[in-house]
């Protein structure tokens, strides 16, 4: 760990140039010959990474920052917050604690909290923000995860773990066996140390794959932020005999939209209608949580077509997602293309449709943006239709 990066002079250079262009930066001269020129920018770099999603650390002086990768990989604030808000405890051990964003929101709700990082620089770095960030109920160990739970042969009222989703053979896995620590294979030895484990992982994970590789699931967390999914959570239960509980969270800036369910096998599928008065578009969790026909269960709305996930509705509800009023419909061709959206204005979705929409503003001289919103898609017929809207 470079200390000396901690100058007061270097930090104020630091803070000063957080919002310049680092690649123009490393053309100039070292202002400081004494320090290696390739750390300070790579502190400048890593700090305008962590600017819209790390706020406390951001403003927080004489942090330290390990590679721009590293923050890229590391929770939100936000999604870190949310997380520690789910679970509670006297101990956590983190079995891949990284830049410990989401430990140091752990810590809020556990008494002590134990962070596990391969990496030595890494782990020396978490060590000194936590103190300059007045944390002191976290413990930072560097090593093996597995060895240190043999080593520390505690109970743990909670395991958390993010697997690493690259190794050396594949690149980039998104299988729960592929990642490391291999999870589904060290289930059985992780339960010797706690009976609660919360696991998480890449957005782009299955979940029914998710749900094949691991047992003892309990819940699963669906996290978007602004609307964009960002992280799947396994809770495990080490004698749970429940059905698992599916709750999608989508947080916003100043409110959260939740919607959950019980995973079942037998579930009635969604009736289906014409298009009403009003659209309804799901958000992004509750589009990757799979619950398209328990959304319309719930909020007493009818689907386009079982394949479409978009609902009517001749009542306006509260509903969590996007919310548009029909202005038109009619049946995809030509004629009426010509008629009502060729050369116009309009935000274009597809859903369950089988041309693109770069295709189709291509196709009929639609240009982007404006108050208009249109959908193409599929009704109960198998029919292509367009919906002209505006959004409420």
């Amino acid at each position: 760990m470079n200390t000396y990066i901690l100058k007061e002079e270097i930090q104020e250079f630091i803070v000063q140039n957080s919002n310049a262009d680092v690649a123009k930066l490393a053309l100039q001269k070292n202002p400081f010959p004494n320090i290696i020129w390739s750390d300070i920018l790579s502190q400048i770099a890593a700090k305008q990474k962590a600017k819209n999603k790390l706020d406390t650390w951001f403003n927080t002086k004489n942090i330290l920052y390990p590679s721009k990768i590293s923050i890229e990989q590391t929770s939100s604030e936000k999604t870190a917050q949310h997380k520690a808000s789910l679970i509670e405890g006297k101990t956590l051990i983190d079995l891949t604690g990284g830049f410990g964003v989401d430990d140091y929101y752990f810590a809020k709700n556990f008494e002590q909290v134990i962070h596990c990082e391969m990496n030595e620089e890494l782990s020396k770095i978490v060590s000194h923000n936590y103190s300059i960030l007045n944390v002191s109920n976290i413990h930072c160990i560097c090593g093996d995860s597995t060895q240190i739970l043999k080593e520390l042969n505690n109970k743990f009222d909670w395991i958390y773990i993010d697997p690493s989703r690259r190794n050396d053979a594949k690149g980039k896995v998104f299988m729960l066996q592929d990642c490391s620590p291999n999870v589904p294979e060290l289930l059985d030895f992780y339960f010797e140390f706690s009976e609660n484990i919360m696991i998480k992982t890449a957005p782009i994970l299955d979940i029914s794959a998710g749900i094949m590789e691991l047992r003892n699931i309990a819940e699963i967390h669906i996290i978007a932020l602004e609307n964009e999914v960002k992280e799947l959570l396994f809770l495990l239960k080490k004698n749970t005999e429940q059905k698992i509980k599916i709750i999608a969270t989508n947080l916003l800036k100043d409110n959260k939209e939740t919607f959950s369910f019980v995973l079942e096998n037998n579930s009635l599928p969604a009736s289906l209608s014409t298009p009403k008065k009003y659209i309804y578009e799901p958000n992004a969790a509750i589009m990757k949580s799979g619950g398209f026909d328990e959304i319309a269960t719930q909020f007493g709305i009818e689907k386009l077509h079982q394949h479409s996930h978009l609902y009517t509705s001749d009542l306006l509800i509260d509903f969590p997602g996007r919310v548009f009023d029909i202005q038109n419909s009619f049946e995809y061709n030509k004629t009426n293309m010509k008629v009502f959206l060729e050369n116009q204005k309009s935000n274009i979705t597809t859903r369950n449709f089988p041309d693109s929409v770069e295709n189709i503003r291509k196709k009929w001289k639609i240009k982007d943006g404006g108050d208009l919103y249109t959908f193409f898609t599929t009704d109960l017929n198998n029919s292509k239709i367009v919906l002209l809207c505006r959004k409420i």
